[in-house]
C-alpha cells in the first residue's frame, strides 16, 4: 500500500469515476485502475462497486477512504511544516466555525492569517457545535469554536465568552436590542421552533419549562438560515444567537431583543485537538481567532456577549 494507491482510492471515491480521477491526477485511466486493483488484491476485498451511477465504495472501501484521507492530510501537513521557510510559520490548519458566528469571524480570520502567516494553508468548515465536536474528537479539525464543551482526552477546551440568545421577529414586531423580552412573551407568539435534538431546541425547552409556557409552534426548522427565512416570511418568531442576526437587524430585515425570565446563555469555547503536539501554525491561527473574537465583543459587534477572563 503506497501513497499513490491511497490517492487514487480517495480521488475515485470523491469523483465516482475512474476517468475523472485519472484526469484530476494527470494519469491514464489504466494506471488508476491498476492502483485500485492492486489494493483490492493486497487487501483481499473489493473496494468499489461498479454501477451505472459510477464507482461506489463498498463498506470496506468507505473505511479505507476515511483513513486514507487522514493519512494524506497528515503527509501534506508534514511536508508543509518541514519545508524550509526561513523561520516563517508554515503548515495546514483546519478551523471549525460555528454557523452563528460565521459572518462575524470568517473573513477577518482569513485576512489576518493571509497577512501575518502567508505560509499557512488555512482550511475552514462550519456546522452545528455537535458536528464540530465530533470532527475535533476524530482529529479532522485542528481547532474549532464549540458550545458548552468541557475538556476531554481528545480535546483541550478554552472558554472564551458567554453568549446570549435573542428573540427574533419580523421588523414590524419592533423588537429592540435595548428592550429585553420575556421568554413567555416570545413563546406565546406563532413560533418557528428548532427541530428536536438541536442545541437551541434543548435550551428553549429548558427555558419554557422554567417560564411555564407552552409554545405556539407553527413549523420546525433544522438550520439558522431556514429559521430566519421563515421569520421574514411571517411564519412566527424564533430564538437565535445574537451574532447570527446582528447583520439582519442592522439591515432592517429582522428585529430582535435579548431574552429574559429566564435569560438564556451558553458558553462559547475554543477546542483544540490533543492529537500529537500542537504545531506552531495551529497555535498562531488559534491566537488570531481569539483576538478577533475578543475585539468583536469589546467593540459591540458580538451583541450581549460577556468575555470570560483567562
Amino acid at each position: 500500500m503506497d501513497i499513490k494507491q491511497l490517492t487514487a482510492v480517495v480521488t475515485v471515491a470523491e469523483t465516482g469515476s475512474v476517468t475523472k480521477a485519472a484526469q484530476l491526477l494527470h494519469l491514464v485511466q489504466s494506471a488508476v485502475t491498476r492502483q485500485i486493483i492492486g489494493l483490492e488484491e493486497e487487501l483481499g476485498v473489493p473496494l468499489f462497486e461498479r454501477t451505472r451511477q459510477g464507482m461506489v465504495p463498498t463498506d470496506a472501501g468507505a473505511a479505507l477512504v476515511e483513513r486514507a484521507r487522514r493519512v494524506l492530510v497528515e503527509i501534506e501537513r508534514a511536508r508543509a511544516e518541514i519545508r524550509p521557510a526561513h523561520g516563517h510559520v508554515t503548515g495546514i490548519v483546519h478551523v471549525g466555525i460555528l454557523g452563528a458566528a460565521l459572518d462575524l469571524l470568517a473573513q477577518p480570520l482569513v485576512e489576518a492569517v493571509a497577512e501575518k502567516y502567508p505560509g499557512v494553508d488555512l482550511r475552514m468548515s462550519t456546522a452545528y457545535s455537535g458536528h464540530l465536536q465530533q470532527w475535533l474528537d476524530a482529529g479532522d479539525l485542528d481547532l474549532s469554536l464549540v458550545y458548552d464543551l468541557e475538556s476531554t482526552p481528545a480535546v483541550h477546551v478554552v472558554p472564551l465568552l458567554r453568549d446570549q440568545l435573542w428573540a427574533v421577529a419580523p421588523p414590524e414586531a419592533g423588537l429592540r436590542p435595548d428592550r429585553p423580552v420575556d421568554v413567555a412573551e416570545a413563546l406565546r407568539q406563532p413560533f418557528v421552533m428548532p427541530v428536536p435534538g438541536h442545541g437551541l431546541r434543548i435550551l428553549i425547552d429548558q427555558a419554557r419549562l422554567e417560564a411555564r409556557v407552552k409554545p405556539r409552534v407553527t413549523v420546525e426548522a433544522n438550520s439558522m438560515d431556514l429559521q430566519k427565512l421563515l421569520v421574514r416570511a411571517g411564519c412566527g418568531w424564533t430564538v437565535l444567537p445574537a451574532p447570527g442576526v446582528a447583520a439582519d437587524v442592522t439591515a432592517g430585515t429582522l428585529s430582535a431583543a435579548p431574552l429574559r425570565n429566564p435569560e438564556i446563555r451558553r458558553t462559547v469555547a475554543l477546542g483544540l485537538s490533543r492529537t500529537g503536539r500542537t504545531p506552531p501554525a495551529v497555535e498562531a491561527v488559534a491566537a488570531e481567532l481569539v483576538r478577533i473574537i475578543r475585539e468583536a465583543v469589546r467593540e459591540g459587534r458580538w451583541p450581549a456577549a460577556r468575555l470570560i477572563d483567562g
